[in-house]
Parts: C-alpha cells; structure tokens; sequence
C-alpha cells in the first residue's frame, strides 16, 4: 500500500486509479493511505458544479476543465452519478459527455456512484477529492448528482460551488424556493441560447436582491453554508454567468468570475473559514458513520433482527426499540 502511494505521489495515473479504489472501498489500509497523504494536501482549488438533471453540468465540466488545460493548470474531475435504490447499480455515464478529455495526461476523471448517500455526494467523495489534492492537481471540479434542492452537502466540500441553471425545465419561481440556490458562489445559467434564458437570469437577480442567510437547513438540520452570505459592500454577491457549454460560449468569463471568487476567499479569510467547515463537516460524517458501526457491532445482528420483528408485530414502536437497544450497549 505504501509503494502504491509512492508511486501515485510521482504522478503514475494507474497507482492513483488503484489507490482510489482503495479508498472508495473503505478498508483499513485506505485510512492508513489518507494519513499518509493527508500532509501533501490543501494546495487545490475545489469547484463544486451542482444544479438539476438536464441544466448541462457535465458538458460544462468538460469546457472549464479544457479551459484550465489550455492554462496550464491541472485538472481532477470527481462525477457522482445516482445508485438505483432497486439494483444498486449506476450508469456513471458523465465521462461519455467529457470523451474530449481522454488522453490528457494533465486530467484525471473519476466517476463514482452515489451507493444511497444523500447531499448529492457519494460516501467516500471527500476522500477521493483529498486523494487527488495531494497528488498535485490544481483545480478539482466535482459534479454532484443533480438530485434537485436537497442536493447542499456540496457546500461543505468545495472553495467554489457553481449552481447550474436552464431555461425551461420549469417555472421561474422554482428559482426563487429555498434550496439548492442558497449555496451558490456563482449562479450559471446553461444553455443560454435557448428562449427563456433572459426570464431565467431575471428570476434569479431577483432571488439575489432578496439576500440570504448563511445558515441553511439540511434534511432539518441547521447548517452553515458559505452562500449568499448577505450582500454587504465588502462581502461577496454571486454573479450571474450565462454559457453555452456545447461551444464553450461564456465559458472564459465564468473563468474569470471563479478566479475572482478564490481571489476574495484568500484575500477576506473566507478561504481559512471554509477548510474549517470542510473538516468539521469530514469528522461529523465519519464519526456518525464509525459510532453507528460500533453500535451495531456491540448490540449483535441477532438482537438486532428480534428487536425488528417486535417493531414489525407492533409489539413496540421504533422509538422505544431504540431506546431499549441504547440502554443495552450502556448497560456494564
């Protein structure tokens, strides 16, 4: 495992592929593997691009990304694609969309199926975005699934989240709901040659007059989002950028608005407060996920089935199962 992260550390692609599927899989020796590259990291500039299916974010992935190339820059691509809750299995189908890509050895994609988890990010995403910082690329783009308003946990993982809009796909009012555009840095609205377009962008200089919180609530819960943080003469408003990203129209000027943005993180402090909220957010995740292991380890498979099949016979409500199961692990 060790010669495996050598050898991705010196740039050899097929250790990196290996080294990632590694992590994905969650064992012991990818946790051995993330401490070791963990120093190497915090260089890369993450770019979050989310919004609904059909707004055209994974053509756009691959406009910025040739666009970065063309700069000199290098460029991990991280696409999460959704598992189907019946099959388990997942298409992964954003790389078909970025075939101009293939072959550049300064980019490096990766698709990853989303296995259940909500937010919009699959499971080990963080670490797959950690693995290909400390290899050395200089801007990781990730594309979330495109679930829809729920779709927040992205804010918590990039410097730069890009909301994606289109015209047409519904009712402009959809564009002023709470949601998934409260956490834009950059608004985008895609495919900017189609009619609507105009009515779309208005809709959302409206949403960004209105202002926003910088505490949003994800599945009930409150969280702090670096989005929309209220539009003081010193702070940040997200500008509105339109694209066609199947020519690469407007892409040079969302270009420049995303450097602009890393350019206010670093020079406001805003670029510290956000590696604060990417880790705390890190360790809540893994820590809810390794204190529900080591519960479910303690109460045992067969307790666990008995209590089911009394919920199941209505016999006791899940509240007080879950009860009973606690005051089982406390128990000496």
């Amino acid at each position: 495992m060790m010669k495996l992260v050598e050898q991705a550390l010196t740039g050899d692609r097929r250790a990196l592929a290996r080294l990632i599927t590694l992590v994905e899989n969650n064992g012991a020796e990818a946790h051995e593997a993330l401490s070791t590259l963990y120093p190497h990291t915090g260089r890369a500039h993450i770019v979050g691009v989310t919004g609904a299916p059909g707004t055209g974010k994974s053509t756009l992935v691959n406009e910025l990304a040739k666009a970065y190339r063309a700069q000199g820059a290098t460029v991990g691509i991280v696409a999460v694609d959704p598992t189907s809750p019946f099959s388990g299995g997942a298409l992964l189908g954003d790389r078909v969309r970025m075939r101009d890509l293939f072959g550049d050895p300064g980019v490096f994609i990766r698709s990853m199926a989303s296995r259940g988890s909500l937010g919009g990010l699959a499971r080990a995403t963080a670490d797959v975005v950690q693995v290909l910082d400390a290899v050395g690329y200089d801007v990781i783009l990730v594309e979330t699934v495109g679930a829809g308003q729920s779709e927040v946990e992205i804010a918590r993982t990039a410097h730069t989240t890009l909301v994606v809009e289109a015209p047409g796909l519904g009712d402009e009012v959809q564009a002023l709901k709470a949601g998934v555009l409260e956490i834009a840095d950059i608004l985008v609205v895609n495919k900017a040659d189609r009619e609507g377009a105009i009515h779309t962008v208005r809709a959302l200089q409206m949403m960004l007059d209105l202002g926003q919180p910088q505490v949003t609530m994800h599945h009930g819960q409150a969280m702090e989002v670096a989005g929309l943080v209220g539009l003081a003469d010193d702070g940040w408003k997200p500008p509105i950028c339109q694209t066609v990203a199947t020519s690469g129209q407007g892409v040079p000027e969302l270009m420049d608005c995303i450097a602009d943005h890393r350019a206010y993180l670093r020079e406001s402090g805003e670029w510290e407060r956000r590696e604060r909220l990417r880790a705390a957010a890190q360790l809540e995740n893994l820590l809810r996920e390794r204190l529900i292991a080591h519960l479910l380890d303690q109460i045992g498979q067969e307790r666990l089935n008995e209590i089911i099949a009394r919920v199941v016979r209505r016999e006791v409500d899940p509240h007080s199962a879950v009860e009973a199961l606690l005051r089982q692990v406390d128990s000496p």
